[in-house]
């Protein structure tokens, strides 16, 4: 196990072909936090895992972990699934059902003792809150109890690298909002760097530190989320009305009296509807859909929308085949990104460098894309 935010090199190429569908996916980057795998259902996420985790032994290519190598056509070597420091959360969870909760951390606990790593049962239990369930058998469990207790038990096999597959996607929004701090906390807590497989927008803006687009068997492109959902060019993949941009900000206040949370961006003033579990002084991360921001020349007076931020404008990408396009407005050292139509652009004398207000309404803040930074 690795200290949390230390690199580890990671090196993949998997080569599949089954049916219709081909997997030609290339990566070589360094893992540290959460790096999602992101892009469309069926696109070959889950089917990389499984190549990663030694699940699909029929890949050509290579893969190294930390200068390990675990698969290697050229040469001839697999390592075998239980022989590669990885644990795996699939969607179902996949508990003993005869066994009750600390049964099943017991299992896994008993099973890796002789592995290295400082994960231990006290701290997988207070960690993810399971002590409350340790009696209880699986079908008595909500789905998300499940899920954690999932979680639990992979970490207790004391994995060097942990491999989430769309672990929230059986969910409702309720019970995945439950989950995602303890999903979030995860490589912090535990030093275990984590590959997160999702199509869900949301949870890759509140987790992942860097995003792996994958889209068709293709790896279409690798970067830091921020940059990765701004980008135009990958919006076929993201999903256009998606787009969007994640900001930064620090909480100031929480204002029971109008049941705000008040944020710092820079020096710029933000409110949104209150969530309490926030304190003063945290770093949050806000996802702001394009279609949810206005553009102004002159900063408006007497309206409703009370963030009103000034920026310049920083690049215009415009859709010549439809009506719109994707102006994207420096903050600072941040962007924000509208969609506004292209007359609109034309009217206001939209250019790079002119000065602009981006205005958000409280409402509009994304509540599914808000993490704690730390």
């Amino acid at each position: 196990m690795t200290e949390a935010g230390e690199p580890i090199s990671f090196a993949c190429v998997a080569r599949l072909r089954f049916g219709d569908f081909d997997l030609d996916a290339r990566i070589e980057t360094s893992l540290s936090g959460t790096t999602a795998l992101f892009g469309p259902s069926g696109g070959g996420k889950s089917t990389l895992l499984r190549v990663i985790a030694g699940l699909e032994s029929r890949a050509g290519g290579h893969v190294t972990f930390d200068g390990e190598v675990w698969a290697d056509t050229a040469r001839g070597v697999f390592i075998r699934p239980h022989r590669r420091p990885v644990g795996i959360v699939f969607q179902d969870g996949r508990l003993f059902p005869h066994l009750t909760v600390a049964g099943n951390l017991r299992y896994a606990d008993r099973r890796s003792r002789d592995r290295a790593g400082s994960v231990d049962m006290e701290t997988v239990i207070d960690r993810l809150s399971l002590a409350p369930l340790l009696s209880r058998r699986p079908e008595t469990l909500s789905g998300g109890e499940r899920q954690r207790v999932a979680l639990g038990r992979t970490l207790l096999t004391r994995p060097r690298l942990l491999l989430l597959d769309e672990p929230l996607s059986a969910l409702d929004r309720d019970r995945k909002a439950d989950i995602l701090p303890y999903l979030r906390d995860l490589p912090e807590t535990f030093g275990i760097p984590t590959l997160y497989v999702s199509h869900a927008v949301e949870e890759i803006a509140q987790l992942a530190q860097t995003v792996i687009v994958l889209a068709e068997g293709r790896v279409r492109g690798i970067g830091p989320v921020a940059g990765m959902l701004e980008r135009v060019d990958l919006q076929p993949v993201t999903g256009r009305f998606e787009s969007g941009a994640l900001l930064e900000a620090r909480v100031t206040e929480q204002d029971g009296r109008w049941r705000l949370t008040r944020l710092d961006l820079e020096g710029q003033p933000l409110v949104m509807p209150m969530l309490s579990a926030l304190t003063v002084g945290e770093i949050v991360r806000l996802r702001v859909r394009a279609r949810d921001v206005t553009l102004a020349v002159i900063r408006p007076g007497g309206i409703s929308t009370r963030n009103i931020l000034a920026g310049t404008v920083d690049d215009i990408a415009a859709e010549t085949d439809t009506a719109f396009a994707e102006v994207t407005v420096a903050l600072g050292t941040q962007r924000l990104r509208a969609r506004v139509t292209r007359e609109a652009v034309d009217a206001l004398g939209l250019e790079r460098g002119a000065p602009v207000h981006a205005l958000v309404k409280s409402a509009s803040f994304d509540r599914r894309g808000l993490v704690g930074g730390g």
